[in-house]
């Protein structure tokens, strides 16, 4: 079996846990997109593992984890990810492989995002600072991209190095205009990642070759999506977007396997939505400190794993989900973190906006600017009082919280496939048929 799950809104969805959940299912996980601007957050038996680069199947033991040609590699983030992991118990570097046309990520990188975010303004996007775009766009002009298989050959490393570092000197220069520049110190370059290439040569091979030998030898296989599909470089709220394809589309380009081999497709999304950093966001809450979007914030501790960065909160946008549902294809939807809300006297859920020139529309705009102008339009429920995170079977919750999930099921147009009320694996069930 090849599955694969998606998050459904702008990221931060706990994709992570239904990896987890998954994981005794597939023998084999990967990424296909995005690079250490990622952040997962799995629960087990009370300890806690955040992972970025790493595939979150790998926190089942014997499970194969691979980072795919599309994901860009950060060696000295993913070198210190792995320790990590290791030192809480895990065994990593045995079973992860990383694609030698997987890109690079340069210091040069890390730098340009810097200057161009600050130059921006106030028309700054709002990125991680992880140098993931620059990276995508070396990618796409290929003259200056490095690549894993540069990374760990020490002579294509130094004529890459020696070749991008001019190039780069000059452009940092450009963006600085006259302002504090770094300084490209190409043999310090050079030195630091020879000795990446070095520890990470023996997790680097030819992972589109290996994916297909293990669907011949007929292993099931779970992709794991990073980020949202609203953050998609085609599909998402551009340009307040990531610079990958976080659809189900990156999966061909990501890794080589054949879109037409998956069999099934999971959406994930919060019971409420978020957001991290500029960008559109029409059921946003800003409504203060003593509001419900801190409410939310302060119980659903939204404060992103790659980056601390306090997310922006609001109502569940069905608009948006159904939208991006029908994108990715998906089969089934998971609702997570039904608990945060909790308490609350009333849920709203859009299920419309209202556009400038007064229409109505249930599809969710293209055009950044236009979604910034609409009025979402919301449909009322009756919340519940009682603390569910002790619940362990549907028939636990309290009549609210089913009718509420059912109906986001309902109004999204897919099967609720799981249903979450905590970070533990054992806080999420399966609705009763």
């Amino acid at each position: 079996m090849i599955s694969c799950v998606i998050g459904l809104q702008w990221g931060d969805e706990a994709k992570g846990k239904i990896v987890d959940l998954l994981g005794d299912q597939h023998t084999v996980v990967a990424r296909f997109n995005g690079g250490a601007n990622a952040g997962h957050t799995v629960v087990v038996n009370g300890v806690s593992y955040k992972l970025s680069l790493v595939p979150t199947g790998l926190v089942r033991p014997g499970t194969l984890g691979v980072i795919g040609n599309g994901v860009v590699v950060h060696p000295g983030r993913l070198r210190d990810e792995i320790a990590g992991l290791e030192a809480k118990g895990l065994e990593v570097r045995p079973r992860l492989k990383i694609s030698d046309r997987a890109h690079v990520i340069m210091p040069w990188h890390v730098e340009e995002e810097r200057l161009r975010e600050s130059a921006s303004g106030k028309a700054a996007i709002g990125t991680t600072g992880r140098g993931i775009g620059p990276c995508y766009a070396d990618k796409a002009g290929r003259q200056l991209a490095v690549r894993m298989a540069d990374l760990i050959d020490p002579a294509r490393l130094r004529v890459r190095v020696e070749t991008a570092v001019p190039a780069k000197q000059r452009l940092l220069e450009s963006l600085a205009a006259g302002g504090p520049c770094p300084t490209l110190n190409a043999e310090a370059i050079l030195n630091e990642y020879l000795e990446h290439g070095a520890v990470l040569a023996p997790l680097t091979t030819d992972t589109t070759r290996l994916l297909h030998q293990l669907h011949e030898e007929n292993r099931s296989i779970l992709f794991e999506g990073a980020q949202g599909s609203l953050l998609d470089i085609d599909h998402g709220t551009f340009p307040f977007v990531t610079s990958s394809t976080s659809t189900v589309g990156g999966i061909g380009p990501g890794t080589g396997i054949p879109s037409r081999w998956i069999d099934q497709v999971i959406g994930v999304v919060k019971a409420y939505t978020t957001r991290v950093g500029s960008g559109p966001f029409p059921t946003e809450l800003d409504d203060g400190p003593e509001g419900i979007g801190e409410r939310i914030r302060r119980i659903g501790r939204e404060f992103g794993t790659v980056t601390g960065r306090p997310r922006r909160c609001g109502w569940f946008d069905a608009v948006a989900v159904r939208s991006t549902a029908r994108i990715n294809g998906v089969d089934t939807i998971s609702l997570m973190l039904l608990d945060v809300l909790s308490g609350l006297a009333e849920l709203k859920l859009a299920v419309g906006y209202r556009t400038p020139d007064g229409a109505t529309t249930d599809w969710f705009p293209a055009d950044a600017i236009r979604l910034q102008q609409c009025q979402p339009l919301y449909e009322v429920l009756p919340g519940w009082n009682e603390d569910i995170t002790a619940c362990k079977r549907w028939e636990d919750l309290p009549a609210n919280a089913r009718r509420y999930a059912l109906r986001v099921a309902e109004l999204v147009g897919k099967p609720l496939a799981w249903v979450s009320v905590g970070p533990g694996r054992e806080q999420t069930f399966q609705p009763s048929s």
